[in-house]
């Protein structure tokens, strides 16, 4: 949908009207409007809607009494405030969302015959929240986490949410494992502390024991943990699903959602200094994308695996710490989705919507994964507790766009009214309505999958391959980005009190890589032990034979797979890129001009910084506005800096200590850097300058990302460029500085 304005002048019709107007009847956005009340040019009501005439003051007797009880007006408000917050969900509770379209490019009906993949020509609505999992609502959007990436599809069949997150696989295999480690990685009960993080003695303890985790844990402490933003990470179903046809014939399929942005991150310390200059950075991201019309897409992704296929692997497809490699099964990109609408209200929409992996249409089910199994008990028994009751999926926002007609009566809040005797079936009193549905209808039949087995508390042995694919994970990054796992496990493990905890998570890493192991060991002072502690895996039941739950050595099939290291996505584009211009009074305004012209033309969101606000005046006379101060901004929030030039404005900048800090912080975190001639002196003023050759041709700029020129055509595009590389990650270590 458009870009939201300003609130129009009454009586106005803006662009949002016409087009709600257009949408169908049974369009999510048009099922909204009708529960969405306008703000503007109404008058004040009780809920009840008497009208108030003074909510200013309460009831007295006389003007310096007490208030009297029979105030209803002030006990109406006071009680609705006592009571608007409602339980925050266990984990995800710290969120954001938005509106948005679905449409498939090809009909898939060879594969499934869920009618939101079949038809062209629809644009299926959804909603999708993105979240952090550990910390509560209040904490900060860039701890170092896995993010939640749930969409809901409100398709003519009914609501489907693909409820996953932004890495592919999961910490544990069976979900009565789901509690101890929600348990482990929260808070430590005794002191609650520390809040949304993994780095302290419980969770390491319960993973060092598990060694089940180890292929999650390197996505954890790689730099998937620390999105540069929402638009920019990829979203796993994590589960084995299953996709069914016409025919009733079945194949396995693992959701993938590829972002048109590419895979970016931040730095960790840059991840540490955005928690205290904006811990909503995502979600402020977000929205202003949205606002803006820079409209976030993702290209949905299918591995579609023959039934006849289960066992082809050398890991098991129900394990959920496993992957499919794409080398071994390639995602097919079938459809697009476009977020195009920030929601009105935080609180009805992204907070009340109840996402639930149960919610599914004809053409799609379950497998037998035992964490999808268990995840199917426990969305539906949460919602009841936060939204308070059954009737949760009245709640406008979690409403599918076609008619819902059952027996389901009555509970907490319910919306329905129902007319007529019977609420039963059969029933004769009442035509026997509502009627159930022939599958040839359009009726849900679950998968009729053949089982003989009996009824056991065990894994499959396939399920004791714990490392292989962790090592395939860590192989498969670039050296920058095996380096950032080497310390964010050394800083993780580095706030563990407790030594034999860390020493016993050496064992584990070790299993994974040796020259890991070796490093992390380093940076804690201790040594790989002598001996592996033996079982490493812990998880046995009490009549269980340790031997039997040994972790398996197996050698994958692929050593290395491209798709999972950063390094290898899109880098063709800076659209939504956040750049700072540094000037002050004196500056050369045709050098602004050009490269602000050039940045905004290619998509990327410009602001110019100086050390105060309002205006500056630029040699010329012009006056330029400005939009932070130094001491408003900070480097950690733009992708990249340019300096521009002017000789009274490069003089200020050079004796302000906060630009020089701007530069060296941005240097520090990798990004690229690019000055108008005339600002040399800055640089020069910068720390690392001295670390730098004496010459930024057109040859070596892109391996320092630190450009010098005259802000022409040719500087331009080449810096362009430069951003379009996110990062210089290969300066980091031979090249860091203090800052």
């Amino acid at each position: 949908m458009s870009k939201k304005n300003t609130p129009p002048k009454l009586g106005t019709e803006t662009a949002i009207d016409k087009k709600l107007a257009a949408q169908p009847e049974n369009s999510k956005t048009a099922q909204l409007a009708e529960h969405t009340a306008d703000a503007t040019g109404e008058r004040m009501n009780t809920n009840t809607g008497l009208n108030i005439n003074d909510d200013q003051n309460s009831l007295k007797a006389g003007d310096r009494g007490p208030t009297l009880l029979e105030d209803f007006i002030l006990r109406e408000k006071i009680t609705h405030f006592d009571h608007e917050r409602i339980p925050e969900r266990v984990v995800h509770a710290r969120g954001s969302g938005a509106h948005g379209v679905f449409k498939v490019y090809e009909s898939l009906s060879s594969v499934t015959k869920a009618k939101f993949l079949n038809d062209i020509e629809r644009e299926t609505p959804v909603f999708v929240r993105f979240s952090t999992v550990a910390g509560s609502r209040g904490s900060t959007d860039l701890a170092r986490d896995v993010r939640g990436f749930a969409v809901r599809f409100y398709t003519q069949e009914g609501n489907f949410d693909l409820v996953g997150n932004n890495m592919p696989v999961f910490f544990i295999q069976d979900a009565l494992k789901f509690p101890d480690l929600i348990h482990a990685v929260k808070p430590e009960p005794d002191n609650e502390i520390p809040q949304a993080a993994s780095a302290h003695d419980t969770f390491w303890d319960f993973i060092s024991l598990m060694p089940e985790s180890a292929h999650m844990v390197m996505w954890a402490m790689s730099d998937r943990a620390l999105p540069r933003s929402l638009r920019m990470m990829e979203g796993f179903g994590v589960h084995t699903f299953r996709l069914i046809d016409e025919a009733g014939k079945a194949s396995f399929v693992k959701f993938h959602w590829k972002p048109l942005l590419g895979v970016h991150s931040v730095a960790w310390d840059e991840a540490q200094n955005i928690s205290g200059k904006d811990p909503d950075f995502h979600r402020r991201d977000l929205w202003d994308a949205i606002e803006s019309g820079a409209f976030p897409e993702w290209e949905l992704g299918l591995q579609i695996i023959p039934e006849e296929d289960e066992f082809k692997f050398d890991f098991d497809l129900l394990d959920p710490t496993k992957l499919v490699p794409e080398e071994l099964v390639p995602v097919q990109r079938v459809g697009k989705m476009t977020l195009n609408r920030n929601p009105d209200n935080f609180f009805a929409e992204t907070e009340q919507i109840a996402f639930h992996l149960g919610h599914i249409v004809p053409g799609i089910d379950f497998s037998n994964d035992p964490l999808l199994q268990g995840r199917l008990f426990s969305y539906t028994d949460t919602q009841l507790t936060r939204l308070g009751g059954p009737n949760f999926q009245e709640i406008p926002i979690n409403r599918p766009i076609v008619p819902v007609h059952n027996n389901q009566r009555d509970g907490f809040m319910r919306q329905t009214i129902n007319k007529g005797k019977t609420s039963y079936s059969p029933n004769s009193l009442g035509n026997n309505d509502p009627q159930q549905v022939k599958e040839a209808d359009g009726g849900f039949v679950s998968y009729q999958e053949r089982i003989e087995a009996r009824k056991l508390r065990r894994r499959n042995k396939s399920f004791f391959d714990h490392f292989s694919q962790a090592r395939l994970f860590f192989n498969s990054q670039s050296d920058p980005e095996k380096n950032h796992i080497v310390d964010a496990l050394t800083f993780e493990l580095g706030k563990v009190k407790t030594v034999a905890i860390r020493q016993r998570m050496l064992g584990i890493l070790e299993q994974i890589d040796k020259g890991l192991a070796t490093q992390v060991a380093f940076g804690l002072g201790l040594h790989l032990p002598a001996k592996a502690d033996l079982p490493a895996n812990q998880s046995i039941p009490a009549d269980g034979d340790p031997a039997e739950y040994q972790s398996m050595q197996v050698d994958g099939s692929i050593a290395r797979s491209a798709a999972l290291s950063m390094a290898n996505t899109i880098k063709n584009t800076i659209k939504s890129r956040k750049i700072a211009i540094l000037t002050a009074d004196g500056a050369n305004a045709e050098s602004i001009i050009n490269i602000k012209n050039k940045l905004t033309a290619e998509g990327a969101v410009v602001e110019i910084i100086a050390p105060r606000q309002g205006y500056i005046t630029a040699e010329n006379d012009a006056q330029i506005e400005v939009d932070q101060s130094f001491l408003v901004a900070a480097s950690v929030l733009f992708d990249a800096v340019y300096v521009a030039g002017g000789t009274n404005a490069v003089a200020t900048l050079e004796a302000e200590a906060n630009a020089v800090h701007f530069l060296n912080e941005a240097f520090k975190h990798c990004k690229a850097i690019a000055a108008h001639d005339d600002a040399k002196q800055v640089l020069d003023a910068t720390y690392f300058s001295k670390k730098l050759p004496p010459d930024y041709s057109e040859d070596t700029v892109l391996n320092e990302g630190v450009l010098l020129g005259d802000a022409g055509n040719k500087f331009a595009n080449l810096f362009v460029k430069m951003i379009a590389q996110h990062r210089f990650w290969e300066r980091e270590k031979p090249r860091l500085i203090p800052a």
